[in-house]
């Protein structure tokens, strides 16, 4: 159970990373309407609002660089909580940020997993 768990949010973050970096507007179909993030302390809700939020970033190009990658079953049955740290990497700037990001997963009813939970920070200091 525990080897599943993480290698289904290992591949979960290699597909989210993947899309942001090179097609940013199909994360649209990993989030629903009841789906809540939070990005840089800003509360956003739903399907749509996040889509927006996350497609009108100050950036076109980046690179996620992911560090390190927790997994574990939620309460929330066949739920994942995942966290992830790591590096993003921004076109025209020397430095990376550190980022820290956490995904709650849940099945959805056609069986497979969508975002519930998305919480965003980059890491200063």
């Amino acid at each position: 159970m525990e080897e599943q768990v993480e290698s289904v949010g290992r591949a979960f973050v290699n597909h989210y990373y993947n899309l942001f970096d090179n097609d940013r507007s199909s994360l649209a179909n990993l989030y629903q309407p009841n789906s809540m993030l939070s990005f840089e302390g800003q509360k956003i809700l739903g399907v749509d609002d996040i889509s927006d939020k996350l497609n009108n970033l100050p950036f076109d190009q980046c690179k996620h660089v992911v560090s390190t990658i927790d997994s574990q079953p939620s309460s929330f049955a066949g739920g994942i909580v995942v966290f992830v740290s790591g590096s993003l990497h921004l076109l025209g700037e020397d430095h990376p940020l550190r980022f820290s990001q956490m995904f709650h997963l849940i099945p959805s009813p056609q069986g497979s997993l969508f975002v519930q939970n998305d919480i965003f920070r980059l890491n200063y200091g």
